[in-house]
């Protein structure tokens, strides 16, 4: 598997986590540019696969347990199967705080 595969199936798997997605500059939707920006929140190397990760819920440490067993097993096999998994929340969405309710 390349890496590019790697990261495409690594986003993949962490969209079947409610409650977290991948940390990007530029939201998808508003730009033009074929880019794919939630893989850029995937680094892969040897030693550590890091994710850079947005909650959008609480609690946060159930959210990365439940990544880290999504994101895992695409990684088996591959060369990055024996890398430390470092998940990074970098931001936390408003809408981890729920709507305020109106008086």
């Amino acid at each position: 598997m390349t890496g590019a595969e790697a990261v495409e199936k690594i986003v993949g798997a962490l969209e079947t986590v409610a409650g977290l997605r991948p940390a990007t500059s530029i939201a998808p939707e508003t730009t033009w540019l074929p880019v794919d920006w939630a893989g850029q929140a995937v680094d892969l190397s040897a030693d550590v696969v890091q994710i850079r990760l947005i909650a959008t819920r609480l609690p946060i440490p159930p959210l990365l347990e439940q990544a880290a067993a999504a994101v895992r097993p695409v990684l088996a096999g591959t060369e990055w199967e024996g890398a430390r998994l470092r998940l990074v929340v970098t931001d936390l969405d408003g809408a981890a705080f729920g709507r305020p309710t109106s008086q």
